[in-house]
């Protein structure tokens, strides 16, 4: 009889498809479940194993692989292609999508840890800086939320102008600034104390409220509203 190769071995042992059908998704453990997405392996790595390479390079946190770009998929791990690399690239939206509309449209703010929670799936994470806007009505229920700018590691470039005109468009009075600091510090730079402070200027001439401007980073954030920089 031929004998079976490890990797026949892990194939038989496990299959994680069978498994999701007979016991559901929760019964799976992380690489288990990237083993799903990515389907295949490569001659020398089986599906399995190629899954659990990448999952233990990420600490085994899906947060930690939805950092990493298509190109560093692609280049750092033989056997993803463009195909596997933009199929976990497009459940990590979607995870992120259904996060957010599960906070739905209609959510009341009531505070800067409201704020900081409707912020969070955005900007969780992400090795860049973002600077996002959360428009609310007069009963302080979110109407829109709009990323404004995106930048490098160190900064993002923000426009007041754009962060009006869509207050405007959308009837808002009043909103929420956000951005994330990659770096984890989250004591406001002089830029951000200075950008804060005009944007709330501008807003008050055009009578649309700047309540509170947050830095998040990671499961933490820091308020201007709590530290009276508005």
């Amino acid at each position: 009889m031929k004998k079976l190769s490890d990797n026949s071995l892990d194939f038989i042992s496990e299959q994680p498809r069978e498994k999701l059908i007979k016991k559901g998704s929760n019964a799976l453990n992380n690489s288990e479940l990237l083993a799903i997405l990515l389907r295949s392996g490569t001659k020398n790595e089986s599906v399995h194993q190629l899954a659990k390479h990448i999952m233990n390079d990420c600490q085994n946190s899906f947060n930690k692989l939805s950092n990493l770009s298509t190109d560093e998929l692609i280049n750092k791990y033989k056997g993803v292609g463009a195909a596997k690399a933009t199929t976990i690239q497009a459940v990590n939206e979607i995870i992120k999508r259904s996060i957010s509309e599960n906070l739905n449209t209609n959510s009341q703010i009531t505070s800067c840890e409201d704020a900081f929670q409707y912020f969070l799936p955005y900007l969780k994470n992400i090795e860049h800086e973002e600077f996002w806007i959360l428009y609310l009505n007069r009963a302080n229920k979110v109407i829109a939320t709009e990323k404004i700018s995106q930048g490098g590691f160190s900064g993002t470039v923000t426009d007041i102008r754009i962060i009006l005109r869509i207050g405007l468009e959308k009837r808002a009075s009043a909103f929420i600034a956000a951005h994330n600091h990659p770096s984890g510090n989250l004591k406001p730079s002089t830029d951000d104390i200075k950008t804060t402070e005009r944007i709330s200027q501008a807003g008050n001439i055009m009578n649309i409220s700047l309540l509170d401007h947050l830095i998040i980073s990671g499961n933490n954030y820091y308020s201007f509203a709590e530290h009276n920089y508005i």
